[in-house]
């Protein structure tokens, strides 16, 4: 066997050192789908349901242009995340 052989040229590459890879070969898609849904779904209730009582200085609700937006990125990466899930 050639010394200077790299280990992707190996035979056993596949087989053997695929299945070490932290929540599989997905996880970039996994983590855009879990931070696009919520940045979807907080921003969303916290237009549905604002806070009670709020401090002297602060927002009684949220801007609704900006949470409008932060629902919508999120929905996109979401969608996009899930569409590249499913397809492979």
């Amino acid at each position: 066997m050639d010394v200077e052989r790299n280990l992707t040229q190996s035979d056993e590459w596949p087989s053997r050192y695929a299945a070490r890879v932290f929540l599989g070969e997905d996880l970039l898609p996994l983590l855009v789908l879990a931070l696009g849904a919520a940045m979807a779904v907080g921003s969303a209730l916290a237009l549905v349901r604002p806070r009670g009582e709020t401090p002297e200085g602060e927002l009684d609700r949220p801007p609704i242009g900006r949470s409008a937006v932060m629902i919508g990125v999120g929905t996109l990466a979401a969608v996009w995340a899930l569409a590249s899930l499913l397809t492979g």
